[in-house]
Formats: C-alpha cells, sequence, structure tokens
C-alpha cells in the first residue's frame, strides 16, 4: 500500500478513537480499500462471522478469561482484515497508558480479577462484566478494534454466567460513527475511569 491509499482511512476519526500508523495499515489485507466507511464494513462481515463462531462454541467462562481467548476472539474477529490480527499493539497510544511491555502481563491481571470476582460474587454479574469491559478498554492491547472487541467479550462473558447480551444502545455493536451513541459511550467509558461505572452500566442495558 502507499501512501495515497493509507491516508484517507485515517481521516475524520470518531471520538475516541485510535489513529493507526502507517506500519499498522500497512497490514490491510484487502489492499483495494481507500475509505474508511468501506473499511468499517469489511470489519463489520468479519466481526459477523466471529461472533457466529462463538455461538457454536458455548464458551465457559473460565474459558473466556483466559489470554488465550483473548487473542483467539480478536483474530476470528479481524482475520480477514488485518495481518496482525490477534496480536498485541507494538507502540503508545493516547488511550489508556499501558506500555508495550506490560500488555500481556495486564490483560492476565484483569482477567484473574475477574474470575476471583465471579467465583466469590465480589460484585452484581452486570457490573463484573462492564468492569471487565472497561479494563479491556483501558489497556487497549490491540492496534485497532479495541472496543468492539472488549464489548463482545464482556457480552460473551454475561451469556455464559447466564445472561444475554448487553443492548448497547440498540446499535448492534455499532459504535465507530460519530453519532450521539458513541458520544455517549465515550463519556461513561471516562467516568469509569474513575471508578465510576454507572453510566457505562447503563449505556450497556440502554435501548432506542
Amino acid at each position: 500500500m502507499n501512501e495515497q491509499i493509507n491516508l484517507p482511512i485515517n481521516d475524520n476519526l470518531p471520538l475516541g478513537a485510535t489513529k493507526l500508523s502507517n506500519d499498522d495499515l500497512e497490514g490491510l489485507i484487502p489492499d483495494y480499500i481507500t475509505k474508511r466507511g468501506d473499511l468499517d464494513e469489511f470489519e463489520k462481515t468479519n466481526i459477523t462471522k466471529a461472533i457466529t463462531w462463538l455461538r457454536k462454541k458455548n464458551f465457559i467462562y473460565d474459558e473466556i478469561l483466559t489470554i488465550g481467548f483473548v487473542f483467539e476472539l480478536h483474530k476470528y474477529m479481524f482475520n480477514k482484515t488485518w495481518t496482525w490480527a490477534g496480536q498485541l499493539r507494538k507502540r503508545m497510544v493516547n488511550i489508556g497508558n499501558t506500555p508495550t511491555e506490560l500488555i500481556q502481563i495486564r490483560i492476565k491481571n484483569v482477567l484473574d480479577n475477574v474470575k476471583y470476582w465471579v467465583e466469590n460474587k465480589t460484585y452484581p454479574i452486570d457490573e463484573i462484566c462492564i468492569r471487565l469491559h472497561h479494563e479491556l478498554v483501558w489497556i487497549h492491547p490491540f492496534p485497532n478494534g479495541n472496543g468492539r472487541f472488549s464489548r463482545i467479550i464482556c457480552d460473551e462473558l454475561r451469556r455464559s454466567l447466564g445472561g444475554t447480551y448487553f443492548t448497547w444502545g440498540n446499535t448492534n455493536g455499532n459504535l465507530i460513527n460519530p453519532t450521539e451513541s458513541r458520544k455517549a459511550y465515550i463519556e461513561a467509558l471516562r467516568l469509569a475511569d474513575s471508578r465510576n461505572y454507572s453510566r457505562l452500566l447503563e449505556f450497556a442495558l440502554s435501548v432506542k
């Protein structure tokens, strides 16, 4: 890919999105894509196939709360889109503050904490799931797709614990575009940075 193809995909990023580096963009598999809207649609198709895979597997909670599952899920979500699907980011980003060399350690710590909370009923199930979602977004483990990945693993944990998927404002998982729903979602995530999860939980349970 050349620079003329790379640049349009990073134009007009929605609030809270991460700008991809040229190295990241070099990993784009369908190299005919030149516009962000086309990329979003291609990723959506890839993610839909990953959700189908998840529903067939019917994982239990302690299978979900593993490093291996984290990598596998992200890879299934983006394996037709990016060559680096399922691989940790190698550069610093403006979301969270996790150094690249500590990403895997911090993911494992979060997963271990969540497993403890589940088994000891430390918090209500919905709050546990939302805390997992927020912590993974904060760590920002992958070059791209962290929000979508974190919402899906959050949903899968809730399902494995006897619940249903969160509604996320009935956005069907599409919180990429700069809508009022995305604005509310980003504001809720920022509030959760101070350990106030009420608005994020409210958003996850909201419907239009």
